[in-house]
């Protein structure tokens, strides 16, 4: 049987004790919004593995000195990170399902250092051939 790791199913004393911590210390993390539980209907906090993981993470940082504010903040950046991580993902996934275009142009700086259109894998024609698509004026042109 699995789990689903956000399935809010733990009432607090049983998260206190997985997280090895006291339901106080708990329902203060709520107070902060440093862990979030789902609330039941009658008001009661239900935690799911996830938030658990997160008490144990919330735990050790504390443990190592960092302040509840300094927690609060590691926590929101750690979710702002996997949120544009899903979100590169999702991009990657949707650029792979494009079609590609034969007829990709690549622009180069031409021997006169003016700018030129080229074809995908072809050089720089020399300066006499170069198909100029921009040349910088001087001042006063």
């Amino acid at each position: 049987m699995d789990i689903n790791a956000d399935q809010p199913i733990f009432v607090i004393s049983v998260a206190a004790e997985l997280a090895d911590m006291h339901p106080q210390t708990l329902r203060q993390y709520d107070r902060l919004g440093i862990v979030k539980p789902s609330r039941a209907p009658g008001k009661s906090r239900r935690y799911s593995q996830r938030d658990v993981n997160m008490l144990r993470e919330v735990q050790r940082l504390s443990q190592e000195g960092v302040s509840l504010e300094g927690i609060k903040r590691i926590l929101e950046l750690e979710n702002q990170v996997a949120a544009l991580q899903r979100r590169v993902s999702e991009l990657t996934e949707e650029l792979g399902r494009r079609p590609q275009p034969f007829d990709s142009r690549i622009f180069a700086a031409g021997a006169a250092g003016d700018v030129v259109s080229l074809a995908r894998g072809q050089r720089p024609r020399p300066r006499s051939q170069a198909v100029v698509l921009w040349r910088p004026r001087a001042i006063g042109q």
